[in-house]
C-alpha cells in the first residue's frame, strides 16, 4: 500500500508500505474529475497544476487536523497504467478503506457558504440528497467500511459524518442503518446487500459487479472487458463454493474426447480420503493442458469443497507467481512480504490438517529441475520442493517429459497418444461452425492426416475455416500450398526429432496461413502477435499491447482469438500462447529478419510499463526480461557473425542486451557489454559522435549504480565537455549530464565526510 505525505518543504511524497507496518492515514472518498493527480504525476513533480490538487491539499489539511501525516487517494496512490497492480487492488480496496482512521468525502456538487459559522440542514440537504456520490458503485463500500466517515462541501465545510446524518444517509442511500453503524456484513444475507448496489452506476459495466467484492468478503480476480454477465457468472461461482478455485483459464465447452482419460483421473484421485499423485504425458499440442483443464472443472462441479490451484511449472518463476496468487487467495499472513517464503507458506498452509481437502494441478511440468531467470523466487530449485505433504492434498502433473513424470508420479501416469480418425473428425466437427457434408468427408479426412490428427492444429484450421467462410476443400488446398512451402525453407531434421517437427509444422502451417489472413485483416493484431513472440509466451499482460483505446485493443485480441492464437484469461488481463505456437511465431519472424526490430519494441513496453524494480513489478516481468535477454543474445551474435562489430546493427544489439542486463540488475555484464560498445563507437565513429557520448552516458550510469561514483563522475564529466562542445552548453542532453554530474559529485563529498567522521 502506498500513502501520501507533504514533507517540511511542502513537497508531496508517496511511499509504498507493502510488506511494512503501515502507519495510521486518513483517505479520501471522491468521483473522479477530468484533471485528476495522477500516480505519474507525483513522479514527476507535475502536480501542482493539476485542478485535482485542490483535493489533495483539503485532504492532506484534514488529516493533519486529526494528527495524521499519512493519507491516501486513490487516484495518486494506484497507478492506474500498470494494470495488473490496478487489477489486485480492487480486492484490497475495501479493507484499505476499513483500516482507516478517518474517511474524507468530498462532495463537488454540494455548495454550503464559507461564510456561515454553522450551516443549516435546509441549505444543504437538497443537494445532499442529490448528490452523484451516493450514485456512485464504488463508494458504497467507501460508506460502509471506515469506521469513521465525515462529509464535506465543495468548499471543504464538515458537513456531519455517518453517525450524525445516520438516518438522512439510510434514505439516501438503502443501506441499512445496521450497516452504517459497523455491525457484521455477516448479519445481513448476501442477497440484502446485492441490493445496496441496485440503483448504483459504475464506468465500465463489470464495476457493477467487481464493487461488491469486499461487501461480499469474496477475493475475486478482476478482468475488465469481459462484460456484466460473465462478471457476475464468476461472482455466483465464488459465493457458492465453499472452497478456492484458482484456475486461470475457463472451461473449454468445446471439449472433445479423452473421458476415458477422466474417468481414469477419477478413478486414481478422490478414493475416500487419500491423496493421489497423477501425470499426464504426451507430446506437445496433444491436449495434455485442456484434459488437466476438464478435470478441474468437473472436481469443482462434483465436489465443491475441493480446493482447486492452477500452477505454471514451466519455471521457477512462474511456479513463484501461481504460489504468490495462492498465497493471496488464502490470505496467508505475511505473504505480500518482500522477504517471505511463498514456497513454504503456501505449502505448510495446504499441508496443515485443518487445510481440506485440495487438487494442485502442475501445468507443463517437463522438467524437474525449475530454471531460475535470477528473481526473487530464488536459486534453481526442484518441482518436488513445491509439493504439499498432505494426505487431503492431491497433485496433477502435465507434461511433456517420461521422466519427469515417473519422478514425481511414480507409476501413476496417464500417457496421451496421437488421436483416433473418429475423434478428431468429432473434434473438427464441433470446433466448425457449420456441419461436415457428406461431399465434404473424404477432403475432412485428408485435412486431418495432413494436421496429423494434432488436437492444436485441428482447432486453428477449424478457427480458420470459421473467420475466412471457407469450405474445407478450399483450406486443403491453401494448406498443402503452404505446407511446401514451408517445406522448400526448412533445414535439415535429425531423424530423431521428425516426429516432433512433424507435430510442431502442422501447427506451424496452420498459424502461417493465419499470421497472412491477419497482418491482411488487422495489422494491430498482428503487431499483437509479433510482440508476442519476444516476451514470454504466458501471462502477457493486456497493458503491454498499446492501441489508440480500449476498444480496439479488445477488437484485435477478439480477431487472435478467433482463430484460436490466443488464450485469454478470464480472471486476469492477460494472455497466454501455446508453447508449439510461439515456436513457430518467432522463427516465422526471424526468418524475415523482424525478430531484432520487434525484440527491442518488446523491450521498450516493458521499460514502459514496468519503470521500477519494485518487488511486484520483480516478480511480474523478470521472466519477461529473460525472455527479451534471449533474444538481444541471438540477434547480438547473428550480427557479430555476419555483419561485423563495427556495423551499426551490431552496436545497436550490443546497447539493447546491455539495457536488458541493466533493467535485471546485473550491472557487471551491463558493463562489460557497455565498455566494449564504447571503445568500437570511439574508434569507428570517433568521440564526438551523439552515438559515442550516448554509449558513454549509458556506462557512467552503469557505474554510479555499482557505486563506483569516482569512476562514474570522471566519465560523465568528460562526456559533458564534449557535449558542450559539440551539442551547445543548452542541449538537453548537455544540460542532463551537468545536472548528473552536480549530483554526483555532491554524493562523492558526502561520502568522503562519512569516511572521515
Amino acid at each position: 500500500m502506498r500513502l501520501l505525505r507533504f514533507d517540511q518543504a511542502g513537497r508531496l511524497l508517496l511511499t509504498n508500505f507493502s510488506g511494512k507496518t503501515t502507519p495510521p492515514y486518513a483517505i479520501l472518498s471522491h468521483r473522479w474529475g477530468n484533471s485528476e493527480v495522477l500516480f505519474a504525476d507525483i513522479a514527476n513533480g507535475n502536480y501542482k497544476e493539476k485542478e485535482g490538487y485542490r483535493k489533495i491539499k483539503f485532504c492532506a489539511e484534514q488529516a493533519a487536523k486529526d494528527q495524521l501525516q499519512y493519507f491516501w487517494i486513490d487516484t495518486c496512490c494506484i497507478d492506474k497504467w500498470n494494470l495488473s497492480k490496478l487489477l489486485r487492488s480492487i480486492n484490497s480496496m475495501f479493507c484499505w478503506y476499513k483500516d482507516a482512521k478517518r474517511c474524507y468525502v468530498f462532495l463537488p456538487d454540494v455548495s454550503v457558504p464559507t461564510t456561515a459559522a454553522i450551516a443549516q440542514q435546509s441549505d444543504w440537504e437538497a443537494s445532499f440528497r442529490a448528490s452523484e456520490w451516493f450514485r456512485r458503485g464504488w463508494t458504497l463500500q467507501e460508506l460502509i467500511a471506515p469506521e469513521s466517515v465525515e462529509f464535506f462541501s465543495l468548499e471543504g465545510q464538515r458537513i456531519g459524518d455517518k453517525r450524525s446524518l445516520e438516518q438522512l444517509v439510510h434514505e439516501i442511500s438503502n443501506v441499512p442503518t445496521e450497516a452504517l453503524q459497523g455491525f457484521s456484513l455477516e448479519k445481513f444475507t448476501i442477497k440484502e446487500r446485492i441490493e445496496w448496489a441496485k440503483n448504483r452506476e459504475t464506468t465500465e459495466e463489470e464495476g457493477n459487479v467487481y464493487c461488491l467484492l469486499g461487501i461480499l468478503d469474496v477475493s475475486m480476480p478482476a478482468s475488465y472487458g469481459e462484460g456484466r454477465e460473465k462478471a457476475r457468472i464468476r461472482l455466483e461461482a465464488e459465493l457458492n463454493s465453499s472452497a478456492p478455485f484458482l484456475v486461470p483459464f475457463s472451461q473449454n465447452n468445446n471439449f472433445v474426447g479423452g473421458e476415458s482419460q477422466l474417468a481414469e483421473l477419477e478413478a486414481k484421485f478422490f478414493k475416500g480420503n487419500q491423496a493421489a499423485i497423477v501425470a499426464i504425458v504426451g507430446p506437445g499440442g496433444t491436449g495434455k493442458s485442456q484434459l488437466a483443464l476438464e478435470f478441474a472443472y468437473r472436481t469443482r462441479q462434483k465436489n465443491k469443497s475441493c480446493s482447486v490451484f492452477w500452477i505454471d511449472a514451466s519455471s521457477i518463476d512462474g511456479a513463484h507467481h501461481s504460489y504468490t496468487d495462492i498465497a493471496r487467495k488464502l490470505k496467508i499472513p505475511g505473504w505480500d512480504d518482500e522477504k517471505a517464503d511463498v514456497k513454504q507458506i503456501v505449502k505448510l498452509q495446504l499441508s496443515r490438517r485443518d487445510a481440506g481437502q485440495s487438487l494442485l494441478i502442475f501445468d507443463n511440468a517437463d522438467s524437474v529441475k525449475l530454471s531460475s531467470n535470477g528473481t526473487s523466487a530464488g536459486r534453481d530449485a526442484s518441482l518436488v520442493d513445491y509439493l504439499p505433504q498432505s494426505e487431503h492434498c492431491s497433485i496433477l502433473l502435465t507434461t511433456t517429459n517420461g521422466d519427469a513424470a515417473r519422478t514425481v508420479a511414480s507409476h501413476e501416469i496417464i500417457e496421451l497418444q496421437e488421436m483416433e480418425q473418429d475423434t478428431a473428425q468429432s473434434m473438427l466437427e464441433q470446433y466448425l461452425d457449420t456441419p461436415v457434408s457428406r461431399s465434404e468427408q473424404q477432403h475432412a479426412e485428408l485435412l486431418l492426416q495432413e494436421l496429423s490428427h494434432l488436437p492444436l492444429a485441428i482447432v486453428q484450421a477449424a478457427a480458420y475455416i470459421n473467420a475466412r467462410s471457407i469450405t474445407l476443400q478450399e483450406y486443403y488446398t491453401r494448406l498443402t500450398k503452404q505446407r511446401q512451402a514451408d517445406l522448400d525453407n526448412i533445414i535439415n531434421v535429425p531423424d530423431n526429432k521428425l516426429q516432433e517437427y512433424d507435430r510442431g509444422s502442422s501447427v506451424a502451417t496452420t498459424l502461417h496461413l493465419s499470421i497472412e489472413q491477419i497482418r491482411h485483416d488487422s495489422p494491430l493484431a498482428a503487431k499483437y502477435l509479433f510482440l508476442a513472440a519476444c516476451v514470454d509466451r504466458k501471462d502477457i499482460l493486456l497493458e503491454l499491447l498499446e492501441a489508440p483505446s480500449s476498444r480496439e485493443r479488445e477488437d484485435a485480441i477478439r480477431i487472435l482469438n478467433s482463430y484460436k492464437l490466443v488464450t485469454r484469461r478470464p480472471a486476469e488481463s492477460a494472455l497466454d500462447l501455446h508453447r508449439l505456437v510461439h515456436g513457430a511465431l518467432r522463427e516465422w519472424i526471424w526468418k524475415r529478419g523482424m525478430l531484432g526490430e520487434w525484440t527491442q519494441t518488446a523491450m521498450a513496453r516493458l521499460c514502459g510499463v514496468f519503470p521500477n524494480n519494485s518487488h511486484g513489478n520483480r516478480i511480474t516481468v523478470t521472466k519477461k526480461y529473460n525472455e527479451a535477454e534471449e533474444l538481444f543474445l541471438q540477434v547480438m551474435e547473428t550480427s557479430l557473425r555476419v555483419l561485423g562489430d563495427e556495423h551499426p546493427s551490431t552496436l545497436t544489439s550490443m546497447a539493447n542486451l546491455a539495457s536488458t542486463y541493466r533493467n535485471q540488475g546485473r550491472w557487471k555484464e551491463a558493463e562489460e557489454l557497455q565498455a566494449t560498445e564504447l571503445g568500437i563507437c570511439s574508434r569507428v565513429l570517433g568521440d564526438e559522435h551523439p552515438d559515442t557520448l550516448t554509449s558513454m552516458a549509458n556506462l557512467a550510469f552503469t557505474l554510479q549504480s555499482q557505486g563506483s561514483i569516482s569512476k562514474a563522475a570522471s566519465l560523465i564529466e568528460n562526456c559533458c565537455e564534449l557535449q558542450t562542445e559539440v551539442l551547445g552548453p543548452e542541449h538537453p542532453d548537455t544540460v542532463s549530464s551537468r545536472e548528473t554530474l552536480a549530483a554526483w559529485r555532491l554524493d562523492t563529498v558526502q561520502l568522503k565526510d562519512e569516511g572521515d567522521g
